[in-house]
């Protein structure tokens, strides 16, 4: 049985990589990994978290077409990829992917079965909290991010779903029940 495209977005700092996560680990589909120029992280695994690659080797997929949509955030560029996504969902499998706010509205654009979750803070008071208490990015960095967060929030309403992450349990257990109603009614 084929399955679908779950995307979450939201403002940097809101917990989607942690969601996507744990759903992934309570076997609510695959993570799709994207393709990215940004910097890795000291914690962040090649091939798990992302694929980082150069601004050359960026470009290439692009001309040969192997994304399903790209943008570029905060001076990096991010990618889905076409194949792994469309191979999972036609082999039985959800495909779950964290995408910054564009490519979420753009695979909604280019794919309408796309299921799409934006997933906002507490408060904007939170979001600094959480941005600062990662201790990854500098003061430059983390005024980006709270800058963009201001106009992702403005678009939330293009999102099927909005959820507030005050609480991860409550959080999860929301998305998990949108997975499921979304796979019964295919």
């Amino acid at each position: 049985m084929e399955k679908r495209f779950f995307v979450i977005a939201g403002p940097s700092g809101v917990g989607k990589n942690t969601i996507a996560d744990l759903l992934v680990k309570h076997k609510y589909g695959v993570y799709s990994v994207s393709m990215t120029t940004r910097e890795k992280r000291k914690d962040e695994v090649e091939g798990k978290d992302y694929f980082f690659v150069s601004l050359e080797e960026f470009k290439k997929n692009i001309v040969l077409g192997n994304f399903l949509e790209y943008t570029n955030y905060n001076d990096n560029y991010y990618g889905t990829l076409k194949n792994f996504v469309l191979n999972n969902i036609s082999n039985g499998y959800n495909v779950i992917a964290v995408l910054e706010s564009q490519g979420a509205l753009n695979i909604k654009k280019n794919f309408p079965s796309t299921i799409t979750i934006f997933i906002i803070p507490p408060s904007f008071k939170e979001l600094e909290r959480r941005l600062r208490g990662r201790n990854t990015d500098s003061e430059e960095i983390i005024r980006k991010r709270l800058d963009s967060a201001k106009e992702e929030i403005r678009n939330k309403d293009k999102y099927d779903y909005v959820i507030v992450n005050a609480s991860l349990d409550k959080t999860l257990n929301e998305i998990e029940d949108i997975i499921d109603k979304s796979n019964e009614n295919m």
